[in-house]
């Protein structure tokens, strides 16, 4: 019996016939998936409402977030101010809502960084192997022996407190568990028969890599950068609360709650809400995971 593919054979088994049909096929199955599992679509539904919030920040808020009015300050709770104002007579409600896309833009911002590097390494050293792939995985190693918040704010002390130094600072340590995650899933694919198939065809090493095994990968990596969100959005608001992120008068949600913890007896609503909000918000994430982390198991889906 002849176990060689001829080159016919080997186009059919890259290009398969049908594949847009498969794909919306795929795409209506995943969103059915996601509307039978209970813990998917209500942290979907969590995030879509916060994403909504800061799209539309502008028109929800109903004071400047920014404007002090020392004679209305720790208001508590009212049907003029919901959440009350902070110490310096802001609406505590317009600075959630304005806080919201500061949060959540650090999130988005940090994880992409973390996973397009983690991604690029790991690729690179499960496909390639050998001495690229110690050195590579040496330094994640290093990387991975202190402590995320720790590294982060070794970086931070380096480049400095901002908003974006907080960004660049979470991304970094970041990089390390896509990249591990990324190699592992390329180092089962890159042994399937189909890829030695395309290297029969005169594939190049960049078209297998991002066009073949990158797909096939895909599921890890979205389940670990829904998780990540949420790690993300919490460890920036835990350096803004230190005072190494986003800097005052900024509406960040971190630095909300800094401002507030000289007020948690006499004025607790100040903190209260704005960590809420972070609670929240990585809630939803965290189950959002989860339930993708179940949909995408082959074992349940069989």
């Amino acid at each position: 019996m002849n176990t060689q593919l001829n080159e016919s054979e080997a186009q059919l088994l890259v290009f398969p016939k049908n594949s847009k049909h498969r794909k919306t096929s795929r795409l209506k199955h995943f969103i059915e998936s996601l509307t039978e599992n209970k813990a998917a679509l209500l942290g979907t539904v969590i995030i879509i409402f916060y994403i909504l919030i800061a799209l539309f920040a502008p028109l929800l808020a109903p004071y400047d977030p920014y404007s002090i009015d020392l004679n209305n300050r720790l208001h508590p709770p009212s049907l003029e101010h919901i959440m009350g104002t902070d110490d310096k007579g802001r609406d505590i409600l317009s600075r959630v809502l304005y806080g919201s896309r500061l949060s959540m833009g650090i999130g988005f911002t940090s994880v992409l960084f973390g996973a397009f590097f983690g991604i690029i390494l790991g690729l690179t050293a499960g496909y390639y192997g050998r001495w690229i792939d110690t050195v590579i995985m040496r330094i994640i190693d290093v990387m991975l022996a202190f402590p995320g918040i720790l590294l982060a704010l070794a970086i931070i002390s380096a480049l400095g407190p901002s908003l974006i130094n907080v960004t660049i600072a979470v991304g970094i340590f970041s990089v390390p568990l896509f990249a591990r995650i990324v190699r592992g899933s390329t180092l089962e694919v890159k042994k399937l028969e189909y890829i030695d198939a395309i290297r029969s065809l005169g594939a190049t090493d960049a078209t297998i890599i991002f066009y073949h095994i990158l797909p096939n990968i895909l599921s890890p990596i979205i389940i670990q950068g829904t998780l990540r969100l949420g790690t993300a959005i919490l460890s920036a608001a835990g350096l803004s609360f230190l005072g190494m992120g986003a800097q005052p008068p900024s509406s960040e949600w971190g630095t909300m709650l800094s401002n507030g913890r000289d007020f948690l007896f006499s004025a607790p609503y100040v903190a209260l809400f704005p960590g809420l909000a972070i609670s929240i918000l990585v809630l939803g994430f965290n189950i959002l995971g989860d339930g993708l982390r179940d949909i995408f198991d082959p074992r349940k889906n069989q």
